[in-house]
Order: structure tokens, then sequence, then C-alpha cells
């Protein structure tokens, strides 16, 4: 009885965690070409590239891993999509997709925005004022990391922090998780690379703290820890020029003065120079170690317990550039339960993964034996073009071989004549 009773208050437990969980936005685009009908392509600019639904080269399942790809090298692309408007107050905001960079990329965005529900998607554009921005960004060998972007009262804030992103062609899934405690986690394939607060790891708020603008070091502080010994000398034989005739230089037997000009033998480092001289350090009995500029409470600071909060979430969009295009995201996912996106991504991202990568393997494996192949016959054809060259050669120095005998016996034919 006990037991039935513990079961019943847990399965109420879970009834009542599912219900207050909320699954704001999805996006799997398993249903082929209606996801055109969900999301709207910017005409803000004429030449935008153009996404196109597909698994890609190489796939864990060839329906459930298709996405949006990047189709059109060196261009901006700019879709999003619209859900009900709510408001993350009091609730933790969780953001996820999945990202495959199967072009190997070198330079572009894999990152998500999420916009105020008051966006116009027509006109979407780089300058369009976003909630969020969070994702990988690469470009060259200097820039590979995950973007996580607040905008706090109009302004937008990068994080402190370097993130390293995935750089590899398979997919992998990101995850941000914003809490209304104001600290927030950054997730790669379901496993935790960041944490922490916005008010430490952003600059979204005036520091607590300042240096007291009254406060000087004062002028008889010493803060050198060695000095010079004075007394200390420089040696007599310490100057010596750094470089020196060289002595076992000789002037060339075919030096001409009138021609050449005066000779001068060549100059080399001397070994006897001994650089610029300078006095020995000894510790400073007057040092009063490093000046601690005093702090004061900033003034302008004035702590905000909503930091986190945005009132108006209504779109998600993909507004980047890339160089070299093939990019393809899936697997969308807004919502307030952390359980529900780490779920969501081991039933999509967590069992294609696997699948994905034996495809990926073996298709490198297949180029790599084709490549094999290919220098084997050229080495081959290399090895018949040098062997006929050989017997080319062979087949010359036969003929020579036998013309000269003839030469020689019409020599002995012609010596008697001379004789006589």
């Amino acid at each position: 009885m006990q037991s039935f009773t513990l079961f019943t208050v847990f399965s109420v437990v879970l009834l009542t965690f599912s219900v207050d969980a909320t699954v704001h936005f999805k996006e799997q685009f398993l249903d082929g070409d209606a996801w055109k009908s969900r999301w709207v392509n910017s005409e803000h600019k004429s030449d935008y590239g153009q996404f196109k639904l597909t698994a890609g080269d190489f796939y864990g399942d060839a329906e459930k891993d298709k996405g949006l790809q990047t189709s059109q090298d060196a261009r901006f692309y700019a879709a999003s999509a619209r859900f009900e408007p709510f408001s993350n107050e009091g609730k933790s905001l969780v953001i996820q997709f999945s990202v495959k960079h199967e072009q190997k990329i070198d330079c572009g965005g894999g990152y998500v925005k999420v916009f105020p529900a008051d966006l116009n998607q027509a006109d979407m554009h780089g300058d369009s004022q976003y909630y969020i921005m969070f994702g990988p960004d690469i470009c060259g060998y200097s820039t590979k990391k995950v973007h996580v972007i607040f905008n706090y009262k109009g302004k937008n804030h990068l994080i402190k922090k370097e993130i390293k992103c995935k750089d590899d062609e398979l997919t992998h899934l990101y995850t941000l998780i914003l809490n209304p405690d104001q600290t927030y986690e950054v997730k790669i394939d379901n496993e935790k690379v960041e944490s922490g607060t916005l008010e430490e790891d952003w600059d979204l708020l005036p520091p607590k703290k300042i240096k007291d603008p009254e406060a000087k070091k004062p002028e008889d502080w010493d803060d050198r820890a060695k000095i010079s010994d004075e007394t200390d000398t420089k040696p007599e034989d310490w100057d010596k020029p750094e470089n020196i005739p060289d002595p076992d230089a000789k002037k060339p037997e075919d030096w001409d003065e009138d021609m050449d000009g005066e000779w001068e033998p060549p100059m080399i480092p001397n070994p006897e120079y001994k650089g610029e001289w300078k006095p020995k350090q000894i510790d400073n009995p007057n040092y009063k170690g490093v000046w601690v500029h005093p702090e004061i409470d900033n003034p302008e600071y004035s702590p905000d317990s909503e930091i986190y909060k945005f009132e108006n979430i209504g779109v998600i969009g993909l507004d980047l550039w890339q160089v070299k295009s093939g990019t393809i995201f899936d697997n969308f996912l807004i919502t307030d339960d952390v359980k529900e996106a780490e779920e969501f991504g081991k039933e999509t991202w967590g069992v294609t993964k696997g699948p994905e990568k034996k495809m990926k393997d073996e298709q490198d494996e297949k180029k790599r034996k084709e490549e094999e192949e290919k220098n084997k016959d050229q080495d081959t054809e290399a090895d018949d073009e040098e062997g006929d060259e050989e017997e080319e050669e062979e087949e010359e120095e036969e003929t020579e071989t036998t013309e000269e005998p003839e030469a020689e016996g019409e020599e002995e034919d012609v010596q008697p004549k001379d004789e006589l």
C-alpha cells in the first residue's frame, strides 16, 4: 500500500512537471516541402542565398536528418519562422538546434537569432534587433567559437569567455540554457562546455566597484622591487667594440686600388665585446610593494534581477553569411524545460550521430582507396613511360654499336690504299 502511494505521488509530480513544461517551437522538417509555409525568406536584399531541404551527402537517417542547407557560395542568408509569442519571466529558456558543416566550412556562421514577435520577417536583415544570438561561428584558423550574445536595453553584449565550437564535418547539437536566477549554461552534444552568471560573464551592468577617483599613490611610495647597486662600477676593460676587422682576411691578389679603392678587411663580431654595461641589481630596502588603487562603490551601479527576461519572444531566424555553402540546420527547439531539450537531443541527434559517422567514415575510406588506386595508375604510367625511354636509349646504343665495326672496317680498307 505504501509503495502504491509513493508511486501515485511520483506520477502526480511527473504529470505536474509535464503540464508546466512548454515547448514553444519545434522544427524537424519531417513533412517535405511544407516547411516553406512556416519559414519566411527575407526580401530585404534581392541576392540572398537559397536554403534547400536535404540530409546532405552523408547522414544517419535519410529522412530524419533532413534540414535547411545553405546552397550557394559567398552569400548572405536570411530566413525565419514564427511561433506564439511568450515571455520567459520566472522560467528557464532553452534554445537548441543541430548544425552540420559537411562542406568543411572555411568561413561562415552556424548560429541562430531569436527575435521579438514584432519583427517584420520579410525585412529581416543583419541590423534587425534581436534578443539572443547563439551558435558556432568559424572563419579561418583564428575564429572557431560559440557566440552567446544578449540584447540588454537595446544594446548587444558579447560573452567575455571564449567558447570553442566544433569544426569538423559531422552534425553537432548546440544548447543554450538561460535561467531566471541569472545563470546560464552552454552545452555541445548534450555535454556542458561553459556556465556562469550573466552579470559576471557579460558587461551588461556597470561594475559594482570602481577605483576611488580621489585616491592617489603617495609621492614617497617606492614600488621598485630591485634597484641598481650604487657601489658597483664598470670594469676598466669593459668597453670593447662590437665589431672588429677580420684578422685572417687578406687583400685579394687582383685588388686594384685605382679601380677598387683602398682595401679594408671585412668586419666580424668581436669575441671580447661584452655589451652595454649595467650595474648589478640589488633588493630595494625602501620597497613598499605594489600600490593597489582603493575602490569604492560605483554610484552608477544598480542591480537588476531581470537581466535574463525577454517579454515578447516570437521569431527564430537564420541570418548569416557563408563563403562556402553546405551547412545544414535541423532539430530546432525552444522550450522552458531543460530535461525536455536533453531528451529531444537524444531522440534526434543522439540516434543518428553514430550511423552518420559510420557513413562518413565509409565514404572517406572509399575516397582514400580511389586516390590510392589513382596514384598507383599514375605511377604505373610513369614507369611505363620511363621504360619506353630506356628502351629507346638502348636501341640507339645498339644501333651505334652496330655501326662502329663498319667504320673500322672501312678504315682497314682505306689504309692499304694509303700505304700504296
